[in-house]
């Protein structure tokens, strides 16, 4: 997860059509009138309906750096649209709904469907644009995890090692006695929460480290990911039980960096990127020293995400070239236990586990998906051959609020593209 999920939807938040950006005139003028600026400093970045604008524009707002897409020829992607926005399917209520009124109610400001290796259906609303990268938040963590299950492939990572192996660093923090394994599949014991309607969370205290949040003159606080993570302490037992918490992310990514010896922004570029043919660069937020938001700063075009889903769903395989071993995709397929998953209390993801990073349902299409609060999605369906990925800035972090007719326009969507 990231920071945006200090964005808290108020009661009665205005819906997507009254809240498109464009409407609204946020940053629009030469400059833009005094109460239509969005900024980092004074937090309006992470206010709804300002974050429908914030989210595709996450470089004006912060330090950043680069994910090279490269200068070889990108590659193409083929088209073969179907009509689909009037698809009807029953929502969470048992009432009929549609896939554009899906699209509405989760606030999505950008979704691609791939079927069979062709796009199917591509649309963007308010200011959303195919060359404009929008934040993936927690997106962000299944790369981390492919990249880091890569290096594993390749014996440059030992996912049994101790952490500490790689940053003894962290000797003294809850990671001491972690794996390296544990971490990538987070089943860690530590003292850390993401509840973002708890303002003592320590959620808060990791974005205030990382400069995600302004910070008062008298800060005193980690002014780094790396000094922050070397401060966390266990709570539990590691092994025993799923817990989402984006600091493992953020160990994941420190251990990754120092394995290979590159930043994410360099090892993305080279293992994924530029192999993908990507049309365009993506970047990653980062911390006051450039260190990379491991856990949700990743940003990216539609086309792009689209063309890695479609990678996993071929079992590593695009471009004319095996990109991700195909052991690896395997692997995250296969998933973790979901007997340790259940511990965590997703009532919307009944039988669920999670590998690597990714969120594996062990469902009849075994669909395994990346997911990023406020809606994000790469959702891949390998039984209907369909690939979806979705941006949106729904008013509520947690993706709970939007799961239940998400999912249920997914599955309709799978369904009527298999007939």
């Amino acid at each position: 997860m990231s920071l945006a999920g200090a964005c808290y939807a108020q009661s009665g938040p205005m819906d997507a059509a009254a809240s498109d950006p464009q409407k609204l005139g946020w940053m629009q003028g030469f400059p833009p009138p005094p109460d239509k600026i969005i900024q980092f400093a004074n937090g309006s970045n992470y206010q709804f309906p300002r974050t429908r604008w914030a989210f595709s524009h996450g470089r004006e707002l912060g330090p950043t750096v680069n994910v090279w897409h490269g200068n070889g020829v990108t590659t193409p992607l083929s088209f073969a649209p179907k009509e689909i926005d009037q698809l009807v399917f029953q929502d969470e209520f048992g009432k009929d709904t549609t896939w554009a009124a899906m699209l509405a109610t989760t606030y999505t400001d950008s979704v691609l469907v791939m079927h069979k290796g062709k796009v199917i259906y591509e649309k963007y609303f308010g200011i959303s644009r195919p060359y404009l990268p929008h934040i993936a938040m927690s997106v962000t963590k299944s790369f981390v995890g492919t990249l880091a299950a890569m290096l594993a492939a390749d014996g440059t990572l030992d996912t049994t090692a101790p952490v500490t192996k790689y940053v003894p660093e962290l000797k003294a923090s809850a990671y001491g006695d972690a794996t390296v394994r544990q971490v990538m599949d987070m089943t860690i014991g530590v003292k850390y929460s993401e509840a973002y309607a708890d303002p003592k969370a320590e959620i808060w205290d990791y974005a205030r480290a990382g400069g995600l949040l302004p910070t008062a003159a008298d800060y005193q606080g980690p002014r780094s990911y790396y000094d922050f993570l070397t401060k966390l302490q266990k709570e539990g037992e590691h092994g025993q039980a799923f817990a989402y918490k984006t600091v493992n992310a953020e160990v994941l990514a420190w251990i990754v960096r120092r394995a290979s010896g590159k930043s994410l922004a360099d090892l993305m570029s080279e293992r994924l990127w530029q192999k993908l043919g990507t049309e365009n660069d993506a970047y990653f937020s980062v911390d006051r020293i450039g260190t990379e938001q491991g856990g949700g700063g990743l940003n990216l075009t539609l086309r792009d995400m689209a063309r890695f889903g479609e990678m996993m769903r071929l079992g590593g395989q695009f471009n004319h070239q095996q990109i991700v071993p195909a052991s690896v995709v395997d692997e995250i397929r296969g998933g973790g236990d979901p007997a340790k998953f259940a511990k965590a209390g997703f009532t919307l993801l009944n039988g669920y586990s999670y590998k690597d990073m990714w969120w594996v349902s062990h469902n009849s299409h075994q669909t395994f998906e990346a997911r990023g609060i406020h809606g994000q999605r790469i959702y891949i369906d390998p039984v209907a051959e369909m690939v979806i990925v979705k941006f949106s800035s729904h008013p509520v972090a947690a993706n709970g609020a939007s799961d239940a007719v998400t999912y249920r326009g997914f599955g309709a969507l799978a369904n009527f593209l298999m007939k």
